[in-house]
């Protein structure tokens, strides 16, 4: 009798219902015989795109490439296979890592964001991540309910009409609803601030100048056979003025204080002078009942993570002002943060002062001595009319060299221009 091959004897039988041994091959992404993680991965861009991650269609093109390479038996292998081709800068890896999370954590959750729905899993899902730009990510921007209510069409609709985008911008910040509130806020942090540049000491090469490069002169004439056929002059560089921020958090500013501390952090980051982006220097602090250094936070990259940490250090988010201490405590503790006379202070309040009007006059006196302009920001100004008449709004502007608005989107966006303005006059 023929004995069995011993190989044939220690293939293991097909269970029920998998497929029939083959030739090996790759199996193509999207294949419907091997699942749908081609329109994961694309939805997956989708959403960091509207977390405010740049990427294009090139770059989820290369993530399904890269995934198909690393394949999906490691969790890890697949999040840093994504990560490689989906990031270009490193502030956007703690949105990558929340929205991966929630987004490849269960079946159901994926599911329904594909189904571009709001991420309510049932079961023992995680929590919604406490990161303002993924939950508004894991929102959808074309799905929207049988009867909304104003505030859900505004939440659930991104691609907002024209006028719809017109009312915002002109929306006073403090009635706003909730979704408006974040649209807004997503808004203001898209506005840039060109503050004013001066002329610096250090000076450059240029076609132009009061003063001669003799160096480079010399080299020029030295390859012309000793003829100064034409002079190299020196040019001042052009710096940004230092910026002193000043923000009241007291209970009165409380729907002003986190869209402008936003819009601070976005705008003054970095400033482009003479053709190079260069680091702006800012200080930052928040006053209601006492004084808190901001600046540790704006040091961050992220905007709501600089929130996160805003919120966790002011202790006094909500209650009363008193400026005049803390411009006190400004100047016994942090006088160093004011550079010479070329300091621009923003001094965002809305003048409703509860101090003493004294001590507040003489503090507004020694900063004004100190400073080249304290500006005024004010969103009592959306009133027409309006005069200030309380008591530490009058010493308020009688200290300050200019009072501007900053009550909606559309006063931001002129904020620059009057602001130059009033450096120049």
């Amino acid at each position: 009798m023929t004995a069995m091959p011993h190989h044939h004897a220690a293939t293991p039988s097909p269970q029920a219902g998998a497929p029939a041994p083959g030739p090996a091959r790759v199996a193509q992404l999207g294949d419907a015989r091997s699942g749908k993680l081609a329109g994961n991965i694309a939805a997956f861009g989708r959403a960091l795109r509207r977390a405010g991650v740049p990427l294009d269609a090139a770059r989820i093109a290369l993530a399904q490439q890269a995934v198909q390479l690393v394949g999906v038996a490691s969790r890890a292998d697949l999040a840093a296979a994504l990560q490689a081709t989906l990031l270009s800068r490193a502030q956007d890896r703690a949105v990558f890592d929340e929205l991966f999370d929630a987004f490849f954590r269960d079946p159901q959750l994926a599911h329904k964001l594909l189904a571009q729905m709001l991420p309510r899993a049932d079961g023992h899902a995680a929590p919604p991540p406490q990161r303002p730009r993924v939950r508004r990510a894991l929102q959808s921007p074309r799905a929207q309910p049988a009867a909304p209510s104003p505030e859900q069409a505004v939440d659930l609709d991104a691609a907002m009409t024209a006028s719809r985008l017109q009312r915002l911008k002109q929306a006073d910040f403090n009635q706003l609803s909730a979704s408006e509130y974040q649209l807004v806020q997503r808004l203001v942090q898209d506005v840039a601030l060109p503050l004013p540049s001066v002329a610096g000491r250090r000076t450059r090469a240029s076609g132009r100048g009061a003063r001669i490069h003799w160096g480079r002169s010399l080299a020029q004439a030295a390859r012309t056979g000793g003829d100064l056929a034409r002079l190299q002059r020196l040019q001042r560089r052009r710096q940004s003025l230092p910026l002193l921020v000043l923000a009241d958090v007291s209970g009165s500013m409380e729907r002003y204080a986190r869209l402008l501390l936003a819009f601070l952090h976005a705008a003054t980051t970095r400033v482009r002078l003479d053709g190079q982006n260069l680091r702006l220097r800012r200080d930052v602090f928040a006053f209601g009942t006492r004084l808190t250094d901001l600046t540790p936070a704006f040091a961050l990259a992220d905007t709501d993570a600089m929130l996160v940490h805003a919120g966790r250090a002011i202790t006094d988010f909500a209650g009363g002002t008193q400026l005049g201490e803390s411009l006190a405590q400004l100047r016994q503790q942090h006088a160093r943060r004011l550079v010479g006379r070329r300091t621009l202070v923003l001094l965002v309040s809305d003048g409703l002062d509860t101090g003493s009007p004294d001590l507040l006059a003489q503090e507004l006196d020694w900063l004004r001595r100190r400073t080249r302009r304290l500006l005024w920001l004010n969103p009592l100004l959306r009133f027409d009319g309006y005069q200030p008449s309380a008591r530490g709004a009058a010493v308020l502007h009688r200290a300050c060299h200019g009072m501007l608005a900053v009550h909606n989107v559309t006063q931001l966006q002129q904020l620059a221009s009057a602001i130059a303005a009033l450096v120049q006059r």
